[in-house]
C-alpha cells in the first residue's frame, strides 16, 4: 500500500493552498488520528510557523492525553524558516533542514503536513515532497479563483492562478528530485447542509476544470459546530465516539465523510495492507 519513490517510503500527504479558512488543519488532524487508530505510525508536520493551528491542535491533544492515556498521538514537528540577511542563504538553509527532517521521518508509514494559507518558501518545499496534495476550498467562487481565473464573458478563457502555477512548478521539482509524481486532489470543504444553486454551478465548473488543470475532485466535511468545539481538547470525531460512547446522527455523518476521504486517498487498513 505504501508508495516507494527513491529512498522515500513514508507516504506524504500535504494539505495546502494559499487561502486561510478552508479547514486544512481540521482535515489534517482527522486524517492523522484516523490513521493512528488503524495502527499506522504517523508523523505530523506544521510548516505554518506564524499561525501554528496544526501545532496548537496537537499540543491540546497531548494535554488531553494526560487524562485519557490511551489517546493515540502522532510524532509532531514544527518547521520554522531560517532567518538570514541573505534571502538565498535563508532559503538554502531551510531547504536543507526540511530535507533532513523528511529523511528522518521515513520510519513512519505516513507523514501529514499542514501548510499556511499564504505563499512561503517552506510551503513550496512541502508541496514538492507531496505524494498526495489535498487543496481544500470553500463552496465559493472566491475560492475557485485560487485555482484558475475565469472571465465571466468567456468561461472557456482560463488562466491558471498563482497557486495553480506554484503547484505545477513543485510537480516539476518533485520529478527532478526523485522522478516522483504528485496526485493533486481539490476537495470542496465546509459544505453547507442545504444544496444551493451556487454550489451546483461551482461543482460543474470544477468537474470541467479538473482535467484541464490536472487535479482530482472530491468532497470534504460539511460545516459542523462540533469541529470548532473539538479544537480546544485536540480531539476528533473518532475520539468523541470512543470516549463518550454517545453517537449522534451528526457524528455518523461526519464519520462517513472521513471514510470517504480515506477511500479517495486509496488508503486501506493496516490489516488489509499486510
Amino acid at each position: 500500500m505504501l508508495q516507494k519513490l527513491g529512498v522515500m517510503s513514508a507516504k506524504i500527504i500535504v494539505f495546502g493552498n494559499q487561502k486561510g479558512g478552508t479547514g486544512k488543519s481540521t482535515l489534517a488532524v482527522h486524517l492523522a488520528v484516523s490513521l493512528l487508530t488503524q495502527g499506522f505510525k504517523v508523523a505530523t508536520i506544521d510548516v505554518d510557523s506564524r499561525q501554528g493551528t496544526f501545532t496548537r491542535y496537537m499540543e491540546n491533544r497531548r494535554t488531553t492525553s494526560l487524562e485519557y492515556p490511551g489517546l493515540p498521538l502522532s510524532t509532531h514537528f514544527s518547521v520554522f524558516e531560517d532567518q538570514n540577511d541573505s534571502i538565498s542563504e535563508s532559503e538554502k538553509a531551510t531547504k536543507e533542514k526540511f530535507a533532513r527532517l523528511m529523511e528522518s521521518c521515513q520510519e513512519f508509514d505516513f507523514i501529514i503536513i499542514d501548510t499556511p494559507g499564504n505563499d512561503s518558501h517552506p510551503s513550496k518545499l512541502a508541496h514538492s515532497y507531496a505524494d498526495v496534495l489535498i487543496t481544500p476550498i470553500n463552496e465559493s467562487f472566491i475560492d475557485l479563483d485560487l485555482l484558475v481565473k475565469i472571465h465571466s464573458s468567456d468561461p472557456n478563457n482560463l488562466k491558471p492562478s498563482t497557486y495553480a502555477e506554484m503547484v505545477w512548478n513543485q510537480k516539476k521539482e518533485r520529478a527532478i528530485r526523485d522522478k516522483g509524481s504528485i496526485d493533486w486532489i481539490v476537495l470542496v470543504n465546509r459544505l453547507s447542509s442545504v444544496s444551493s444553486k451556487n454550489g451546483d454551478e461551482l461543482e460543474k465548473i470544477l468537474v470541467a476544470l479538473s482535467k484541464r488543470v490536472g487535479f482530482r475532485l472530491a468532497r470534504g466535511f460539511k460545516e459542523r459546530v462540533i469541529f470548532k468545539e473539538l479544537f480546544l481538547s485536540g480531539l476528533t470525531i473518532l475520539d468523541k465516539e470512543q470516549l463518550s460512547g454517545h453517537v449522534t446522527l451528526s457524528h455518523i455523518a461526519a464519520r462517513q465523510e472521513l471514510n470517504y476521504l480515506l477511500k479517495t486517498l486509496n488508503i486501506t487498513t493496516k490489516t488489509e495492507s499486510n
